[in-house]
C-alpha cells in the first residue's frame, strides 16, 4: 500500500520519556500552528536557569510531555473498563496539549504585568477559540473539558486538578532539567493506579505511597526550584524592569522594543479590549522571551537610571540580595533601605527607590483539599481523602500553606548597614 506523501503521525524523541507518537493528524495540525510553535521560545521556568543552568526547557517540551502522559492515562482507564470514546480521547488530548498556549514571555513571571486583568488561562481560551475558527479541527469539546463544562468531570480533572497530567509532567521534567532529584516522582506508577469512581478521578489504594511521594516532591520542588530565593530575586527584578518600562512608555519616553512589545508597553489592555480587537491577540502571539530579553539588553544603556541599572543586573546576573523570614519586615526597615538607595544615588527619591527595594510574600501549599481532593479508592469501594488515608506521613501537615516574607534590594546597600 502506498504511503501518504505527508505523514502527520510523527515520532519525536523526548529526553524524559523517550520516543513519543503524535496520536492523531489533527494533533499534528495544532502543533504546526504558529500559536503552538511560539511555545518553543518561552522558558518553562522563567529565570530559574540563572540558578540551575540546565533549566532551559520550554513550554513546548512541557506540552508535548503532557500529551504523552494523557495518552498513557486514557489507555489505563479504558483497560479498567471506563468508557472513553474516541472523540472524548481526542478532545482531552487537545485540551492538555493546548492548556499552556496562553502563556506570555517567561511564563508565570510576567503574568499580569504585560497584560493586566487576564490570566494565562483566559488567554488560552481565546487562542483555542481562534484556532477553532482558523484550522479544520473541532475544539468545542476540548474547550468544554478545559473550562470544566463537559458532562464528564473526570476528563477535566485529567487536565486540571491536584493530580493532573500537567503536574505529573512538570514535576518530572523540571527535576530532570534542573538536576534536583527530590522532584523525581513515580509518574508511570501513578498513572497505572488511576481509576474513576462517581465521575471523579481517583487512585487505587495500592498507589497511596506513590501519591505521598508526589506530594512531598511537590513541596520540595517549590522551595528548591520554583521559590528558590535567588530565583525570586531575579524574577522580582524582571517584573520591576517591565513595570518601569511601562511607566516610561506611558509618559511618552522612547524605548527600544519590537513592534508587538511596543504595543503592550504603551497601553494597559483589559479582557474586553482583547475581545473587541482581534489584532491584539495576534500581537500577543508574537511575543516571547526573545522580545523581552532583546529589549532589556538595549535598556542597559537607557538614560533612566532605574531602568538601566536593573536591566544591567539581569543581563550581567548581578542580582538583588534577598532576605527571607517567617514574619513581615517592618516599615521602618524598608524605609531605611529605600533611603540608603537614595544616599547611594541609585534612585533620586524614595518613590524611585520602590523599584529597587521590593518586599513580598511567598506561599507553598503542596496539597490543598479545599481545591479538589486526591481521593484514594479502597478495595471495598470506599473513597477517602489522601490526608486521612495516609498511614506513613502526616499529609495533613503538608496541606497547610507555608508563608515566607521577603525583601529584595541591591547588594550595594549592605555597605550602609555594616
Amino acid at each position: 500500500m502506498e504511503q501518504p506523501s505527508n505523514n502527520k503521525l510523527k515520532i519525536f524523541n523526548d529526553p524524559v520519556y523517550g520516543f513519543i507518537n503524535i496520536p492523531d493528524e489533527s494533533i499534528f495540525d495544532l502543533i504546526e500552528t504558529p500559536y503552538f510553535q511560539r511555545l518553543r521560545n518561552i522558558k518553562q521556568l522563567g529565570l530559574s536557569h540563572l540558578v540551575y543552568p540546565g533549566a532551559l526547557h520550554t513550554r513546548f517540551h512541557h506540552a508535548m510531555g503532557c500529551m504523552y502522559l494523557m495518552g498513557q492515562a486514557i489507555e489505563i482507564l479504558r483497560f479498567k473498563g471506563h468508557p472513553i470514546t474516541d472523540n472524548e480521547a481526542l478532545a482531552v488530548t487537545q485540551a492538555i496539549l493546548l492548556h499552556d498556549i496562553g502563556h506570555g514571555p517567561f511564563s508565570h513571571t510576567l503574568e499580569r504585568v504585560l497584560v493586566e486583568g487576564l490570566s494565562h488561562e483566559d488567554l488560552t481560551v481565546m487562542f483555542m477559540r481562534r484556532l477553532n475558527e482558523s484550522i479544520p479541527a473541532n475544539l468545542e469539546e476540548a474547550m468544554a473539558i478545559f473550562r470544566d463544562t463537559h458532562p464528564k468531570k473526570h476528563l477535566h480533572q485529567l487536565v486540571s486538578s491536584q493530580l493532573d497530567m500537567d503536574r505529573l509532567d512538570y514535576l518530572n521534567r523540571d527535576s530532570f532539567f534542573t538536576g534536583v532529584s527530590e522532584g523525581v516522582i513515580s509518574w508511570d506508577r501513578i498513572i497505572k493506579m488511576l481509576n474513576i469512581a462517581n465521575d471523579t478521578l481517583v487512585i487505587d489504594e495500592k498507589g497511596i505511597y506513590s501519591i505521598e511521594k508526589f506530594i512531598i516532591a511537590r513541596r520540595l520542588m517549590y522551595w528548591q526550584v520554583y521559590l528558590h530565593k535567588t530565583v525570586i530575586a531575579a524574577e522580582t527584578m524582571l517584573t520591576g524592569v517591565l513595570k518601569r518600562a511601562k511607566i516610561l512608555a506611558a509618559a511618552g519616553e522612547h524605548l527600544f522594543a519590537t513592534p508587538p512589545l511596543q504595543r503592550f508597553l504603551g497601553k494597559v489592555y483589559s479582557k474586553s479590549d482583547f475581545e473587541a480587537d482581534p489584532g491584539l491577540l495576534e500581537d500577543f502571539a508574537l511575543l516571547d522571551d526573545y522580545d523581552i530579553f532583546a529589549a532589556i539588553k538595549s535598556w542597559t544603556t537607557h538614560k533612566d537610571r532605574i531602568l538601566s541599572y536593573m536591566s544591567r543586573g539581569i543581563v550581567e546576573r548581578k542580582l538583588f540580595r534577598i532576605e527571607i523570614r517567617p514574619t513581615p519586615f517592618s516599615e521602618s526597615y524598608l524605609r531605611q533601605l529605600k533611603q540608603a538607595a537614595v544616599h547611594k544615588q541609585l534612585a533620586s527619591d524614595e518613590e524611585e527607590a520602590g523599584y529597587l527595594v521590593v518586599s513580598g510574600i511567598t506561599r507553598n501549599n503542596a496539597y490543598d483539599p479545599g481545591t479538589g481532593n486526591i481521593w484514594i479508592l479502597s478495595r471495598d469501594g470506599q473513597l477517602r481523602d489522601v490526608a486521612k488515608a495516609s498511614d506513613q506521613l502526616n499529609i495533613n501537615m503538608l496541606s497547610h500553606p507555608v508563608e515566607k516574607f521577603f525583601v529584595c534590594y541591591p547588594k550595594e546597600l549592605l555597605i550602609d548597614r555594616q
